[in-house]
């Protein structure tokens, strides 16, 4: 506070608590579109679900649907169903998509694909093991 020659007192504008003010609610708003940055990174073209069909040979042919979901943190996470066998929910374990390729491993079905998305962004293309054996699958994004 300054007094004036006047006798009466004036408050000086603390300009520097204002700069101060301003600077940290823009970089509170700055780090809070971190998440929104990073989420928007997550290609959105692998979440959705796929479906394709396993056919082992001498076996049936069965049908396999692969869900696959982004927190908003963009972390990948998913489930397996296999309809012809009414079993579904299988947690998908470990999952990563990085230009074009998917990879995931579910632990409880002893499964792991490795495969390469379409340029039209409508199939991937890949290997599927299950316990050991190998087989070619190919996922529809299906609606």
């Amino acid at each position: 506070m300054t007094v004036s020659q006047e006798g009466g007192s004036t408050m000086k504008q603390p300009r520097a608590s204002s700069f101060a003010l301003f600077a940290g609610l823009t970089l509170m708003f700055a780090l809070g579109m971190v998440p929104a940055l990073t989420m928007a990174q997550v290609p959105r073209s692998i979440v959705g679900n796929w479906s394709g069909t396993l056919d082992p040979g001498a076996q049936p042919k069965k049908q396999i649907v692969v869900h696959i979901s982004a927190a908003q943190d963009g972390t990948l996470s998913g489930t397996i169903d296999y309809p012809d066998q009414d079993t579904s929910g299988i947690q998908i374990t470990a999952i990563t998509y990085k230009k074009s390729i998917l990879h995931f491993e579910s632990i409880p079905s002893l499964t792991v694909y490795d495969g390469t998305m379409s340029a039209d962004k409508s199939t991937i293309t890949g290997k599927i093991k299950q316990a050991g054996a190998g087989l070619d699958l190919v996922l529809k994004r299906t609606p």
